[in-house]
């Protein structure tokens, strides 16, 4: 085994450390034990793929360093929960805001962070042209976004029946769903134009 594949496969290990030592301290004492149990099951879920298919996909480090941030973020929400998050608290109360905003802040982040990686498995294996794979990894992010939204409150209504938005932290804003999938829509957006920029002229994707 060559000594730079050596080297990569150690710095994607330290990242997958980093996440399990985060996960590790978040899962103690949590704000809200239930809370933090559902909105891990798509994250252990979604790891748990990485996995099984890391040797398949082969992604890039920027990649995976992308997909480790937005983990950390998760894990960091779910453990406060999106609602309570401090971070957020503390910037409602600076700026005089309407609502914690943290949770906008993670959609965003996950169009922002997951689109990058969502753009190379499409160029790596639908054969879509370089141009069109700009538009499709936003239009991914955004079906993702919805199906999530739709799952997380199907849960809710089981889980906490009647209490709709407010048991999902929507802090009263009846159109939260759709402010959530639009964060991550201008987060992929975002980081699909800082992407074309910089593959500006470049032969590679």
């Amino acid at each position: 085994m060559s000594g730079p594949l050596i080297s990569r496969r150690k710095r994607i290990l330290a990242l997958a450390s980093i996440c399990a030592g985060v996960w590790i301290i978040a899962a103690i004492h949590p704000l809200d034990r239930q809370a933090w149990l559902l909105e891990n099951i798509l994250l252990v879920a979604f790891v748990g793929a990485l996995c099984l298919t890391h040797r398949r996909l082969e992604l890039s480090e920027a990649s995976y360093l992308l997909l480790a941030a937005f983990v950390i973020l998760h894990i960091i929400g779910a453990h406060y929960t999106y609602a309570r998050m401090p971070l957020g608290l503390w910037a409602k109360d600076l700026f005089h805001l309407s609502r914690n905003h943290y949770d906008r802040v993670a959609h965003g982040a996950f169009g922002f962070l997951l689109a990058f990686p969502v753009r190379e498995i499409l160029l790596r294996f639908s054969g879509i042209r370089r141009g069109w794979s700009f538009w499709l990894a936003p239009a991914v992010i955004l079906a993702v976004s919805g199906v999530f939204e739709i799952v997380e409150s199907a849960v809710a209504e089981i889980v906490a029946p009647g209490q709709g938005v407010d048991w999902l932290g929507g802090q009263g804003d009846e159109w939260d769903a759709q402010n959530d999938m639009l964060s991550a829509l201008i987060g992929s957006l975002l980081m699909m134009a800082a992407t074309a920029l910089s593959n500006f002229g470049k032969k590679a994707p």
